[in-house]
C-alpha cells in the first residue's frame, strides 16, 4: 500500500451516527468506512458509509462486530 494516503473529515448522511463528523483516510482500494458505534443494528457492531457520487457520505448498511 503507498504512503500517500489522504485523511479527511466528513459528515455522515443516514444509518445511527448521522450528522456525526469523522476522520476517513482514502485509500484508491477502499472507498468505505466502518464507523463503531452503539446504535447499530448489531451489538458492538459497525455502521457503513461510503461516498455517493456528490461526495456526500452516505449510509449503506451495518455489520457485526466480527465481519471481515
Amino acid at each position: 500500500m503507498s504512503d500517500d494516503n489522504t485523511t479527511i473529515t466528513v459528515e455522515l448522511h443516514g444509518g445511527p451516527p448521522d450528522g456525526r463528523t469523522v476522520p476517513v483516510t482514502l485509500t484508491a482500494d477502499d472507498p468505505w468506512t466502518a464507523i463503531p458505534n452503539d446504535g447499530c443494528a448489531y451489538v458492538g457492531g459497525s455502521s457503513l458509509y461510503a461516498p455517493d457520487t456528490t461526495g456526500r457520505w452516505v449510509w449503506q448498511d451495518d455489520q457485526p462486530a466480527d465481519a471481515t
